[in-house]
């Protein structure tokens, strides 16, 4: 419906969907889906948005399970463009939806924590729980939005010197975990209200991988939403499982990511002498990481 000539936001239900992207999974997609049934008291769908895998994990998973769905996107999309294609099957029945990776684990009770949370922020777009490693450490997935200075700095000194100022900034890692407004959120768990995803025309599909998420929790705060911390709800990440086997292209493709973000952020010509350092500088970390790996 038009008023004129601005489109109205859709109304949607309180139904809850589970958005994951899978490509080749494996036995972790199991695991994903046992421990959401914990998560959550309420009935919650769930769409696999393949990206095309070959393993039958997730086509084994959606006929075993009635909740499940497969769906295919055509191709490799990547993350955005996977989450995106699985959020567009969604009925208007559903104004909450979760984009997760399939290599998560839910602690019991979690899903329905962070709605409650969720219910505190009237203005919240995203939350996001606390993130745990295999090994108990918890992930930094709550941070400031990468500055020029800050974004530079941690790239050039974050793997030689992890405990540098610009690092430390960004990463947010001296936080207490308290819940919190914050620049952006981890993309491999979000809570997001629909209304919100839908303002911002959800993930900008031009990251193929990584960053999509920092794009996303800056285009939610410039448009009024709120991406909140939420600590109280925690999962269990694994990581890594269908990026391994690629890790030279992925390392790539987070450069690739980091530098249009910088890019489309810093326009004009007074930027492109720094870019261009950038991009130099980008191009060199590659090299040694590589060469490193």
């Amino acid at each position: 419906m038009h008023n004129g000539g601005v489109t109205e936001p859709k109304t949607y239900g309180d139904a809850v969907a589970v958005v994951t992207v899978t490509y080749s999974p494996g036995k972790t997609l199991d695991r994903f889906l046992d421990t959401l049934e914990k998560a959550t008291d309420r009935a919650v769908s769930v769409v696999l948005a393949d990206n095309g895998s070959v393993d039958g994990a997730p086509e084994d998973a959606a006929a075993a399970r009635d909740n499940v769905h497969f769906v295919p996107t055509g191709g490799n999309l990547g993350y955005g463009g996977g989450a995106n294609a699985g959020v567009a099957t969604l009925g208007d029945d559903v104004g909450w939806i979760v984009v997760a990776n399939p290599d998560l684990e839910w602690d019991p009770g979690s899903l329905d924590e962070l709605l409650r949370v969720a219910q505190r922020w009237p203005r919240g777009g995203a939350f996001g729980p606390l993130i745990r490693e295999p090994d108990g450490t918890v992930y930094p997935s709550a941070r400031l939005l990468p500055s020029l200075g800050r974004g530079i700095g941690h790239a050039v000194f974050g793997k030689i010197w992890p405990g540098n100022p610009w690092t430390r900034s960004y990463r947010q890692e001296r936080e207490t975990p308290t819940e919190r407004s914050v620049g952006w959120l981890s993309g491999s768990c979000l809570l997001l209200r629909r209304e919100a995803f839908d303002s911002v025309a959800g993930f900008d599909t031009r990251y193929f991988m990584y960053f999509e998420d920092v794009d996303l929790g800056d285009r939610l705060g410039r448009a009024g939403w709120l991406n909140v911390y939420a600590p109280s709800a925690s999962v269990m990440h694994i990581g890594g499982v269908s990026t391994a086997k690629a890790s030279a292209r992925m390392l790539a493709a987070h450069h690739d990511s980091a530098y249009r973000y910088l890019a489309d952020r810093h326009r004009g010509l007074v930027w492109k002498p720094v870019l261009a350092a950038v991009k130099v500088g980008l191009a060199l970390r590659l090299k040694l990481q590589t060469r490193r790996g």
